[in-house]
This record gives structure tokens, sequence and C-alpha cells, in this order.
């Protein structure tokens, strides 16, 4: 057995050997391992059936009972288990890696035997990373520091991602005794810090892989690599498919989670994220991206509401924890120092005023790092410590901070402007804040980040999300009244409008005193307004059928007897068909047409009116009917009764037989062009064709005309042979003509097509 006061790195034992005799063996050494299979963990079943609930519970008992044997081994054996079983080691990092995490146990089913059992692996699993991690339990049972420093990193027992997943998955109720744990790994183990600083890059790599998934890209200098040249080819958070947005936000939620426990129960990490420019990376990752995957979890369109509540429930925790991380870093790398006396203040100082004025660009990430953690307070901190501050700088930087709230068209809660300036007791004072359930809006603005978890009376515009039925509107009246019975309805009706349909709100704020300006103008006694009635449908319609002898809107009694459905009572075929009621009716018209004359003889001296009759000369000619004879006449003699005078074609001089025949196509086209409207014979268009061409070639013909066209060459010589005169004169040509008849003159064509016949009228 081990020697007391001896360490087990250097202990020896005495064991039987395979042949009977006894061998001495180091303390530590793998034939010492008992033989057990560790069963990896499985997570928990997420639709709850019986079946898989069954299976997790059995297969939940097997490793508590095997953890539960590991745990009440002796000092000795413990380490040689855990040093040389790997089925051991592949069960802790199968929970580490499937255990679900805080905001995971909302969803999960709620059994009773299935919960208790994941309460007892989660405990055992603890309580065995808590024994790997000590090298001392008592007097007798110890490791030297050196050698357990060089067990636990040569064997991989610890490594930074398997302390980032303990410090989430077990800080909440354990955060001393994880800070604990791994101060005691990093202090026995300095290669801890190396590895740290080596993955602090990792790290930042995964807001850079959330901007490129959002299809959004840090630029400047804190980019961690160049920007692909296709990169803005890819989908944006509103065209990426709903799986690949729901798993954007599952990464982005569990990766804040994580650095945030991290970071909180292990401060002294937090100057090795801050020497890699963690801090700047990270308020332009949430001035980049979160807004994009806010407005695209608010108003992409999702099936199951349920998800898209989850899903801004959990973007809303990563606004808050990247927030917080930041407050993290500044206060344990620039405050602390600062609060503690310690030597460099002025630096410090100088540092953290650096780091605020870096804040002032990043509005949004401003006013919600303000909302959370007052920047007045720490700078009341700073002239408490130095007096020596500059007022001007820390002036230009509370008057930036205001401008901030007023460029996102935000304002302040009431207590933040009550106590603004003062200076807290202590530092972790300025964060105190009362985390909401953020509810997702269908529709319009909401909430935002950092601001969605805190209790601020906020107005946008969400009506479309908030309304409520008349119903429900009375029901939070009625309620509201109960506890303050002398407000009156009208400016309770005001109060639930500006506070989205709160009731809780309403009564919190009335009773605080913490209304806003505009509500507080109202008399707390008005009344509600009176409702206008609407006019009746039936007093404003409008029908043909008004005032008809079945209109029964306006008229009391209506004859029944002239309403029936179908046949008539009594009434047969025959009777409907022998009925000539209707002949009678129609007697007298058709007695007007029984008279027909061939002839009517007109005495002399008669006129063809007094039978009827209207005059009329066979003989006239109508020609000139559709002129307006003696409408332009004006007293006397005018021009404008006279037609121009106007040479007979047989009179006209034939002197000019050239540019009669020159216009003789243009003559054709003009009498073609004015009877366009007229209702004429399609002709054939190749006759026309036919006629024009043998006009054109007699035409030519008789001035001797030959028309000899040169080919145009605009190719011309080889690149550097030179040009002729034709080829430079072609292209400057076809320069200058390229466009002319493109699409200037298609009307023209078009009309001049349908006159020669070409186009159907």
């Amino acid at each position: 057995m081990a020697c007391a006061r001896v360490p087990l790195d250097e202990q020896q034992v005495t064991e039987p050997g395979s042949l009977g005799k006894e061998q001495t063996l180091p303390a530590l050494h793998p034939t010492r391992k008992e033989e057990r299979c560790f069963v990896p963990y499985k997570s928990l079943p997420e639709d709850g059936s019986p079946a898989e609930a069954e299976e997790f519970l059995e297969h939940a008992k097997f490793i508590t009972e095997d953890l539960d044997w590991l745990l009440a081994l002796p000092h000795d054996k413990f380490w040689c288990q855990v040093v040389f079983d790997e089925s051991l080691q592949r069960c802790l990092d199968s929970y580490l890696h499937h255990a679900p995490r805080g905001l995971d146990l909302a969803t999960l089913p709620s059994s009773p035997a299935v919960v208790d059992m994941q309460r007892s692996v989660h405990r055992a699993v603890f309580l065995t990373f808590l024994r790997m991690a000590t090298h001392k339990e008592s007097k007798e049972n110890f490791l030297t520091p050196a050698v357990f420093g060089e067990i636990i990193y040569e064997n991989f027992l610890f490594d930074i991602p398997k302390i980032l997943d303990l410090c989430v998955l077990f800080g909440k109720g354990n955060s001393q005794l994880l800070h604990k744990m791994i101060d005691n790994i990093f202090t026995q183990q300095p290669s801890y810090y190396i590895d740290l600083i080596e993955t602090v890059p990792t790290v930042l790599q995964v807001f850079d892989t959330i901007l490129d998934k959002c299809g959004l890209f840090c630029e400047g200098a804190t980019a961690m690599e160049p920007m692909k040249l296709n990169s803005h080819k890819k989908p944006t958070v509103m065209t990426m498919s709903q799986q690949d947005l729901v798993d954007l936000v599952l990464y982005l939620c569990d990766s804040t989670t994580t650095i945030h426990a991290f970071l909180d129960i292990f401060p002294t990490a937090c100057s090795s994220f801050h020497s890699h420019g963690f801090l700047s990376r990270l308020t332009s990752f949430y001035e980049t991206a979160v807004p994009d995957l806010e407005k695209a979890v608010r108003k992409r369109n999702f099936d199951d509401k349920g998800l898209q509540e989850d899903l801004w429930k959990r973007l809303s925790h990563s606004c808050r924890k990247i927030v917080e991380m930041a407050h993290l870093l500044l206060h344990h790398t620039c405050l602390q120092p600062i609060l503690e006396g310690g030597e460099n203040m002025q630096t410090f100082a100088e540092e953290l005023l650096q780091h605020f004025t870096s804040f002032l660009p990043e509005k949004r990430f401003l006013t919600d790092y303000d909302e959370q953690f007052p920047i007045a307070d720490d700078i009341s901190l700073l002239q408490q410590a130095l007096p020596v501050i500059d007022e001007t700088r820390t002036s230009y930087l509370l008057q930036g901070v205001e401008s901030a709230w007023d460029s996102v068209g935000r304002r302040r809660s009431h207590n933040q402007i009550q106590h603004r300036g003062a200076a807290p007791a202590a530092s972790s004072s300025s964060s105190s804040f009362i985390l909401q359930e953020a509810s997702v809006p269908e529709g319009g603005e909401s909430l935002r980040g950092a601001q969605a978890m805190m209790d601020v009376p906020q107005k946008e515009n969400n009506a479309a999300g908030c309304a409520v039925s008349e119903a429900e509107l009375e029901s939070l009246l009625s309620c509201i009244k109960d506890l303050l019975p002398d407000l009156g309805e009208g400016f309770l009706l005001a109060c639930l409008h500006e506070y989205d349909n709160s009731s809780e709100l309403v009564i919190n704020n009335i009773l605080e005193d913490r209304l806003t300006p505009s509500l507080e103008k109202l008399d707390r006694a008005m009344p509600r307004p009176v409702k206008e009635e609407l006019p009746d449908v039936l007093n404003v319609r409008s029908n043909v059928f008004d005032d008809d002898e079945f209109d029964v809107f306006r008229r009391d009694q209506v004859d029944m007897s002239r309403i029936w459905k179908g046949r008539r009572k009594g009434e047969s075929a025959r009777e409907t068909l022998d009925d000539k009621q209707h002949i009678a009716e129609q007697k007298a018209r058709y007695q007007a047409y029984e008279t027909v004359v061939d002839e009517v003889v007109i005495e002399p001296g008669d006129s063809g009116e007094a039978y009827g009759l209207d005059a009329y000369d066979d003989e006239y000619d109508d020609t000139y009917d559709i002129s307006q004879v003696g409408a332009n006449d004006l007293d006397g003699d005018s021009l404008l009764s006279r037609r121009p005078f106007t040479i007979p074609q047989i009179l006209r001089k034939g002197n000019k037989p050239e540019l009669e025949e020159e216009g003789e196509d243009d003559e054709e086209e003009e009498t073609l062009q004015n009877n366009v409207n007229r209702d004429q014979f399609v002709q054939d268009p190749a006759l026309l064709r036919e006629r024009a061409d043998a006009r054109r070639a007699a035409m030519h013909q008789r001035k001797g005309f030959r028309p000899v066209q040169r080919p145009s060459s605009v190719v011309g010589q080889p690149k550097g042979h030179g040009q002729n005169q034709d080829t430079l004169l072609d292209r400057r040509k076809k320069e200058a003509n390229k466009g002319r008849g493109a699409n200037h003159n298609r009307r023209n064509m078009a009309d001049r097509k349908r006159n020669k016949g070409m186009i159907p009228s």
C-alpha cells in the first residue's frame, strides 16, 4: 500500500503477478486499472416518447452507477482509472458535447423521472471533474504539483475547450468551485496559458464565420483575413433558408454564452483576450450583425411561431452576453486596477477613456452598453479616483453617449435619468437590471438586443403586432380599474396604447411615477371618448331596386300574392299554354300595321306632308352635302368664303417633267397616306412592290442613272500597316449613322407599309 506523506507518483505497490509471485509496481501503472466499460452519454429525447425516455433512463443509469463506483475508489485506484481508461474519457467528453445548456432545458420534456436522472448524471460528472482537478485530497493522498500538471496536460484530461464547456455547464451555482478548479489547473500547468493565447484567434474566427454566413464582412484593420472577391454572392439573413438561420442563431447563442461563462468564472483570462483586441472586434461584430439578425427573426415568415419566439429569446440572450463580455473585459483590465489603487493608475484610466471613445461610432452597441452599465457611473469613478482627469474629455464622452441615444431613436428609463452621474458603491452595482422575456412581434419594430431584456418603457411602430380585440381591451381596463379605481378610462386607454397593451407595465409605471412625458400631460380623470356611431348601411346604400314594390327595407307591407316559388298553385301546363292574355295586350300594337297602301294619290295643289310623306327629289345631287356651305361666311365679301384658285391639270405647263417624275413616288405616298382610313380592299404587296420597282427602273432609264455603290469596308488593313482614306471615311460614316435607323423610324416605316397594303388596316 501507499506510504504516508509520500506523493502518489513516487509510491510503489506490491501485488501478486500472473504466476503467483509478488511484484513491485509504481502506484500509477496500467495493470492496476480495473476492466470496466463506461458507456457514452446520449442527449435527452426531444419528442418525449415513452420508448426513448425509457432508453435514456437505462443508459443514464449505467453512467451514474459507473461514475459513483469511480468516485468511491481510493486515491491511487482513481488516478489509475482516470489516466489509463480511455472509455472513461470518452464518456466524460460525450457529456460535455451533448449535455443540454441552460436555454435548452426549457424545451426538453418535463418527465420527473427523466429530470431526476439527468440531475444525477450532471452531479456525478461534475464531481468526477472536480476530483480530477484536485492534486491533493488529504495529507496522505496527493500528487506532486509538477507531476499533476504534466499528467493532466499530457493525457488531455483537461484542455481549453473542455474548460469552456465546464464553465457553461456547471457555472450556475458552482462558480466558486469552478474558479478554484480552473485556477489550480492553470497554476500547476502554465502551458495552459499558452494554449489559451493560441485559442483566442479561434474564438475571434467564430464572429467572422457568423458575419460571413450573414453576407456581412468586417472591413478595415479589425478584419482577420482579406475579403474574397466572390463573397458578395453569398446569401444574406433574409434570403438564406430557415434552417440555416436557426443554426446561425443557435451557434451565436452557444458561442457567446460559453465565452461569457468562462470570462466570468476565470477573470484572469480577460488579459489574454484583451491583448488580441477582442473588445474592438466584439463591438464591431455587435454593430454589424445584430441589427440584421434581429430584422430577419422579426420580419421573416415562420410557420411555427414557437420557433420564432425561441429564436428571438436566444438572440436577445446573445446580445446581453456580448454586452456583459465587454463590461467584464473593461472591468478586469482597466477598472479593477484603478479601484485597487495600484501603480500606473493614470495609464489604466487613459486606456479606459480610449475604449469609451472607440465606442462612440458604434451607436447601437453604445446605447445597449450604457443601458446596462451606465458610462456616467464609470466616469464618476475615474473622477473620484483620479481628480486630474480632463473634464473636457469626459464631457465630450457624455455628450457622445447622449447623441447615440438620440440617433437610435430611444430614450433612457426613469431610473437611469434620475441616477445618472451618481457614483455607485462598487463597480458591479452598475450591472443591476431586470431581465424580461422578450416577446416576438409579428411585423413592425420591437425592442432590440439588450434593450429587449430591460424593463424600459418603449413605444415603437408595433401596433399590428399588439392589436387586441374589444373583449381583451375591456378585460385589461377592468384589471387596471380594480387596482386604480380613481383613474379615468380615457387615461388608461392612452397608457395601454403607449405601453403596447401591457397592463403590468402600465400599473408598474403609474405606481412608480415613471410615465412618459406625453402621458404626464394628460388628465388622469379623462373619460373614455364617445364612440361615434356609424350610419346605417341601409340608409346610405344605393341600388336599382330602391323604392320598388318589393323593397322590404323601405316598405312595411309587400303584396305577397305577387311572390311565389316555383309554379303557382293550381296551374297546369295546359292552362299556361291556353292563356292568350298577352296576345290581347299586343293587339293594339299590331293593328297599326294592318293597312298597307301601295300608292297614295296626291291631288294637285297638295303637298306630301298632308299625307304624312316627306318630299324627296330623286334627281338631287348630294355630292357636296358634306361641305359646310356658308358656315364660314361673314358679313360682306370675305376670302374665307372663296375656294383657292387651282389651275386644271390639263392647262398646266409641261416644262418640268423631271420634277414631276421625281415627285411621283411622293405624290403616290401622299395619296395613299390620305386614304389610310378608307375601307378598301387590301392589294397584293408583291404586286405593289413590282409596280414600284418598274416605275423606279423606268425613271432611272430616262435619266441614264446607273447606281454604282462602292462596297463599304470598315475592317481595313491589319493593325500597324496603316489605313487608306476610304476605310477611314467608312468608319467615320458608320460611327455617325450607326443609330440612325435603329429605333427612330419604326412608326414611319410601319405607316409606309400600311399605306402600300403590306399590313391590313
